[in-house]
């Protein structure tokens, strides 16, 4: 998944999925607890990328199960798209993530990231200089 995208939460908490991103995400996905370079958003994970991630959870052993790692689950949000093409975000994971209203929802390779527009800005401005985008490119390969 690639681009950003801004978009606005409607009255009841929905979410428009954005046209690029639907078939990418199919017809269900997982929101949960996200975290970016110290900053809190959301991670939205396809439903195949979340049964490994559950199935790469369930095969921890109990000494490795982390309350961390427990937050994720619980948090986690199962989301299907009515015909409109709109999710509803639960008030517990729109508080995590500081989300008031407007929202940016960003692309991050297999999962995309769902952001207040605010704390989307100042993760931006901090992370867009040469020496930072340089080490990223070195971090995967390029």
């Amino acid at each position: 998944m690639i681009g950003k995208y801004a978009a606005k939460l409607d009255d009841k908490n929905r979410l428009f999925v954005p046209a690029k991103l639907r078939d990418e995400l199919g017809g269900d996905f997982y929101v949960t607890l996200g975290v970016n370079c110290g900053h809190r958003c959301l991670t939205v994970y396809k439903s195949a990328d979340w049964q490994t991630l559950s199935d790469n959870y369930n095969a921890l052993p109990i000494s490795q199960k982390g309350a961390a790692t427990s937050l994720i689950f619980m948090n986690a949000a199962q989301c299907e798209p009515d015909k409109q093409f709109r999710f509803t975000l639960t008030q517990f994971l729109l508080e995590y993530a500081g989300i008031q209203k407007e929202v940016m929802i960003v692309g991050r390779a297999g999962q995309a990231e769902i952001w207040d527009s605010e704390e989307f800005a100042a993760f931006e401005a901090e992370n867009l200089t040469p020496e930072k985008l340089l080490a990223s490119l070195e971090a995967i390969g390029l």
